[in-house]
């Protein structure tokens, strides 16, 4: 068979193949020169760990919240900005549209600008890999790339930005699969001098020689695949299998007779009422010791508003402002998108509800 047709054939061949494998994490082209290559990313690896999940003693799972300790409440997404600590608690808030302003001009180009020799690219600086498959037609110049790569004994370095982000790849051919390696950049690694280690000098010759001999001992032409294993993941999921057999420290759903002994006649407690009810005691606490002690003194960290002389009238129905514990205050804040709450005393808050 003529080898044109050959490559068509192969070209067909491979994307008509049902593929039950991953799903490509990016998609584009590769381009140099005069030369255009569409291909797809997948993901070379893949973690094995066992992961294990903060849950409570019922089974749970936790979820996590950004907590502000000075106010002793957790924020909605609206109330968080970014900022760069140029010193000890000291930021520069960026907000979204100037990150947007700086970010790459979104593209799906893997811009190759240059060839190195392979040896020149210090593994240290490869930070995650990457399969490149050939998209539809792509079969002929991804092996032609691929051959003279590694014929050449040549890398390719390029650019290419993924999600919003500019990233640095190196591209490497081994057996006729091309492979893109996430670089870091120059500044992200350390040198031997930035952890003190000395400078290398000529070792005993005696010793030298004993040292070769043991590890020509211990030498293998090749590396077991079977010595890179996770053992701690494996322990662990051993130690839960054994905990299932024994069905130790398994966390059931409650059945219907539990549910039932677990009703009483006992008035149930209102946890979040009692953690209300503390809060408010903390809070006019801290009120009385502030007055004792002068009062507003904590005005440095934060600018009060100014309360308006009169107040609104209250909703029929609504409790005042002023007898509400600070997450009631928070809460009602929030249905009425007073900006800035999650900064605001309980006395801020109070006034900000009235004002509104």
């Amino acid at each position: 068979m003529p080898k044109q047709k050959q490559d068509d054939k192969d070209d067909k061949d491979y994307h008509e193949a049902e593929h039950h494998g991953p799903r490509p994490f990016w998609s584009g082209t590769i381009t140099f020169g005069l030369v255009s290559l569409p291909v797809s990313l997948y993901v070379a690896t893949r973690s094995k760990r066992v992961k294990l999940r903060m849950v409570d003693h019922d089974g749970e799972p936790l979820a996590k919240r950004y907590f502000c300790p000075a106010e002793e409440i957790a924020l909605e997404s609206d109330e968080i900005v970014r900022g760069y600590e140029v010193e000890k608690d000291q930021f520069v808030v960026v907000e979204n549209d100037e990150l947007d302003a700086i970010a790459p001009e979104k593209s799906q180009e893997i811009d190759l600008r240059r060839f190195v020799p392979v040896d020149q690219i210090d593994p240290m600086f490869f930070q995650r890999a990457y399969f490149l498959a050939p998209n539809q037609g792509a079969i002929k110049p991804y092996r032609l790339l691929a051959q003279s790569m590694e014929d050449s004994e040549r890398a390719g370095i390029a650019t290419c930005v993924i999600r919003g982000k500019e990233y640095l790849l190196a591209i490497l051919s081994h057996q006729g699969i091309l492979r893109a390696e996430i670089l870091r950049f120059d500044e992200e690694l350390r040198t031997p001098a930035d952890i003190g280690l000395p400078e290398s000098t000529d070792a005993d010759d005696e010793l030298t020689e004993k040292m070769v001999k043991s590890i020509k001992a211990n030498g293998r032409k090749t590396l077991d695949r079977d010595a890179l294993t996770d053992v701690r993941s494996e322990r662990i999921r051993e130690r839960v299998d054994d905990k299932l057999e024994a069905d130790e420290d398994v966390i059931h759903e409650a059945e219907d007779d539990d549910i039932e002994d677990a009703d009483s006649d006992e008035e149930p407690v209102d946890l979040m009422a009692v953690l209300k009810r503390s809060l408010e005691q903390k809070n006019d606490d801290s009120g009385k010791a502030k007055t004792r002690s002068g009062g507003d003194k904590n005005t440095s960290k934060r600018q009060r508003k100014p309360q308006k002389s009169k107040k609104k009238a209250n909703k029929k129905g609504e409790r005042a402002s002023t007898d509400m514990t600070r997450d009631e205050l928070y809460d009602r804040a929030q249905q009425l998108d007073i900006s800035g709450r999650s900064r605001m005393t309980k006395e801020e808050l109070a006034a900000a509800i009235d004002a509104a």
